[in-house]
This record gives structure tokens, C-alpha cells and sequence, in this order.
């Protein structure tokens, strides 16, 4: 589904280039659950944020589903995000001014469905995720566990192929933050949705099937979940 081909990213200051990822080369096949490790400023996020099409490579090469997205026109990649793949933030990043039922209806209205078929999307999610009775709430009114599981019923609503999540426990207490990561691995196992996420914990890297571990821009390691677990 996703590779990576010696992709580099690098920021211009004056006549110098500080890089922020050094030659990538990175393989992720369809239904993986994928962890991407590493300390404060080794390029995690940049990595995550080039995979969902939100920054493009300096250097190097990005294959989506064999498709070279850098000969992408914002068209293409608008269609990607909008079809193709789901994010998931540490911060949510729910629209205050609207309902819970109207924050996961939001990338429906962007596929232009229908009305009907809508409400019924909505609905079966909201049942899925056990959040019929908040589905008239606002954001403030909600646990930040529950915001969060909003936001995984929005980013999974259109029924993308790749989720992407940043930290996605970062901002939640130990209970919810499980209850986060149990959920993420049923979509992997029963809805074989690929994931991609961020993190510093050992215990949610643990629910993946690989880790990839940056330090300084460069990938340091790529291995089996068990076998980076039992070095550390």
C-alpha cells in the first residue's frame, strides 16, 4: 500500500538545509498496524503528516497504492484525503460550534452523499461506538475520552484504507486511552483498516505489528513488535 523510497524532507534557511527526515526508505503493506516511534524531534510527525499527503518530500519518492503522489494535482490529493484515508490528533480537533452527530456527518457533506444515506451512516456508527445517547452533545459537554471517540467515528466514517493517528492517546487518562487503543485494534483486525500511529507509549505500540523507531531524521530500526518490546 504505502512506500517509501530514500524521502528526505529538509527545510531552507539562507543558503543551509536542516533536515527533518533523512532518507526514508519504508514498506507498509495493506492491514498493517504500524507504530512509528522515536524522541521529541526525530521527525515522527513529519513522516505521519507526508504519509496522509498533508506535507510532500523534499526528496525521494512516495508510492500510495503504487501511485507516485508527488505527480499529484491538488485535485488527486484532495480526492486521497477524502476517500483514502482518516486522521486521528491528539487534540481532537472537533468542531466546537457543532453536535457530536454533526462533527461525524462532516466528511459525508464533502462527498457530497445524500441526505438519506447520510443519516444512515451516521446512525450505524454512533450504534457501533456505543454514543447514540451523546449524539445532540457539543464537544465541551463531552469526557476527553469521549472526544476522542468521536474522533475515530469521524476519521473512520467514509471507510478509509489507512488511518493515521498522532498521539491519539496522548491527552486521555490510562483507562480511556486503553479503551482507544482496543478500538483501534478491532478496526485493524475485523475492518482490516491499515493504521499508522505516533506514539511514545510502549504499551500502545504493543497492540501494532511493527515499530518503526527515528532518531534524528533517520530510521534507526524497523522490527517485529515482539522483538523491539523485548530489547527495550
Amino acid at each position: 500500500m504505502i512506500q517509501l523510497n530514500s524521502v528526505s524532507k529538509f527545510f531552507r534557511n539562507s543558503l543551509q538545509k536542516t533536515y527533518v527526515l533523512r532518507n526514508i526508505n519504508l514498506q507498509i503493506q495493506a492491514g498493517e498496524f504500524v507504530t512509528i516511534m522515536g524522541p521529541s524531534g526525530a521527525g515522527k510527525s513529519t513522516l505521519l503528516n507526508i504519509l496522509g499527503l498533508l506535507e510532500q518530500p523534499s526528496e525521494g519518492e512516495y508510492l500510495f497504492e503504487g501511485m507516485a503522489t508527488q505527480k499529484f494535482n491538488e485535485r488527486k490529493r484532495s480526492d486521497l484525503h477524502k476517500h483514502q484515508i482518516g486522521f486521528v490528533f491528539q487534540a481532537y480537533h472537533l468542531i466546537d460550534e457543532l453536535t457530536v452527530y454533526e462533527n461525524i456527518e462532516t466528511p459525508l457533506l464533502y462527498k457530497n452523499i445524500k441526505s438519506q444515506e447520510r443519516k444512515a451512516m451516521v446512525a450505524e456508527i454512533l450504534d457501533r461506538f456505543q454514543i447514540v445517547a451523546k449524539k445532540d452533545l457539543f464537544p465541551h459537554q463531552l469526557s476527553g475520552g469521549q472526544q476522542q471517540l468521536v474522533g475515530v467515528a469521524r476519521a473512520i466514517i467514509s471507510k478509509p484504507k489507512l488511518l493515521l493517528a498522532d498521539e491519539p492517546t496522548g491527552n486521555l487518562h490510562t483507562r480511556q486511552g486503553k479503551e482507544i487503543m482496543e478500538l483501534f485494534s478491532r478496526l485493524n483486525k475485523e475492518d482490516g483498516i491499515t493504521i499508522v500511529q505516533v506514539t511514545h507509549s510502549e504499551r500502545n505500540a504493543a497492540y501494532g505489528d511493527r515499530i518503526i523507531e527515528l532518531v534524528d531524521g533517520w530510521m534507526e530500526s524497523d522490527k517485529k513488535v515482539e522483538d523491539s518490546l523485548a530489547q527495550s
